[in-house]
């Protein structure tokens, strides 16, 4: 059965080819996000030989992640092309040159990921699954990519993400707001995909707009506002937008309108080969 809420993968391209020079000036939330989930690197002992970051975006975490881990290879993946040049513009042009910098640059979707199996030491991904029209494809793929030892590491929203727009825009059958899957539901399929240890938590962001309009402008300029497969495809009239805008005004605090944003963040290891006392494999073997 098809759902109308699933990400239409073609519309997310083509937003956020559009979204690629004006993302940098708009993604507040999204280097505030990336900026935490960083920090948490440090809580983890690992060095990397290849490090995928998936859905690089304009390259802002490759840029800390080129800092922190200087001898891996980095290889920034995007489903946007435009993102792509974005981020390959931000590697000194001398090193662009002699092509060095260690990094590399692949368009790709993160449910087919163009990668051969058991090569990657870190999956990285700020606030790029939930563009996944099957989240569980994700993982699959994660899962296959990393070497076992390797870490997954992720952000992504939650479903009481843009709440208040949601409640907004409600009342006429269309749909106005991404979809976003629960926290509780996305470590079941991590675990599902075969990590182990999978640690999630989750935190509530706020950012506060003058008016409805400016939030909607800056979800446009990061290639974010609504992809859903069932979308209403006309233009919104001005009547609804009107609509909308009133009844947003109910969440007016301090002469500001909040817009919540429930970020998840989410790393699990793929598990080491299993074995025997005498060094042998342990092959788990399942009754029908």
């Amino acid at each position: 059965m098809n759902d109308a809420s699933v990400p239409d993968k073609h519309q997310v391209r083509r937003s956020f080819e559009k979204a690629a020079s004006t993302y940098n000036h708009a993604a507040v939330l999204q280097r505030e996000v990336c900026t935490r989930a960083l920090e948490r690197l440090d809580l983890v002992k690992l060095d990397p030989d290849a490090i995928i970051d998936a859905g690089c975006g304009t390259g802002f975490a490759a840029q800390a992640l080129r800092k922190r881990y200087p001898r891996a290879t980095l290889v920034g993946l995007d489903i946007a092309p435009a993102m792509l040049h974005a981020s390959r513009s931000r590697i000194p042009r001398w090193k662009r040159w002699i092509g060095s910098g260690g990094e590399a640059f692949v368009c790709g979707d993160n449910e087919r990921l163009p990668i051969r199996s058991g090569c990657v030491d870190m999956l990285w991904s700020n606030l790029a699954f939930q563009w996944a029209g099957d989240l569980t494809t994700v993982f699959a793929e994660s899962q296959r990519v990393l070497r076992p030892g390797g870490l997954l590491m992720f952000t992504t929203f939650g479903p009481d993400t843009l709440k208040e727009l949601r409640a907004a825009s409600a009342g006429d059958g269309k749909i106005h707001v991404n979809r976003f899957i629960d926290m509780h539901d996305i470590g079941d399929m991590m675990i599902g995909a075969g990590f182990a240890d999978p640690v999630m938590d989750m935190e509530y962001l706020t950012l506060t707009y003058t008016d409805v309009r400016s939030l909607m402008r800056e979800l446009k300029a990061i290639g974010a506002h609504n992809v859903a497969a069932g979308r209403d495809r006309g233009l919104t009239g001005k009547r609804v937008l009107k609509e909308i805008e009133l009844r947003y005004e109910a969440f007016r605090q301090d002469a500001r309108l909040p817009a919540t944003f429930e970020v998840i963040y989410g790393h699990a290891w793929k598990p080491l080969p299993r074995t025997g006392p005498g060094g042998r494999p342990v092959i788990d073997i399942k009754s029908g």
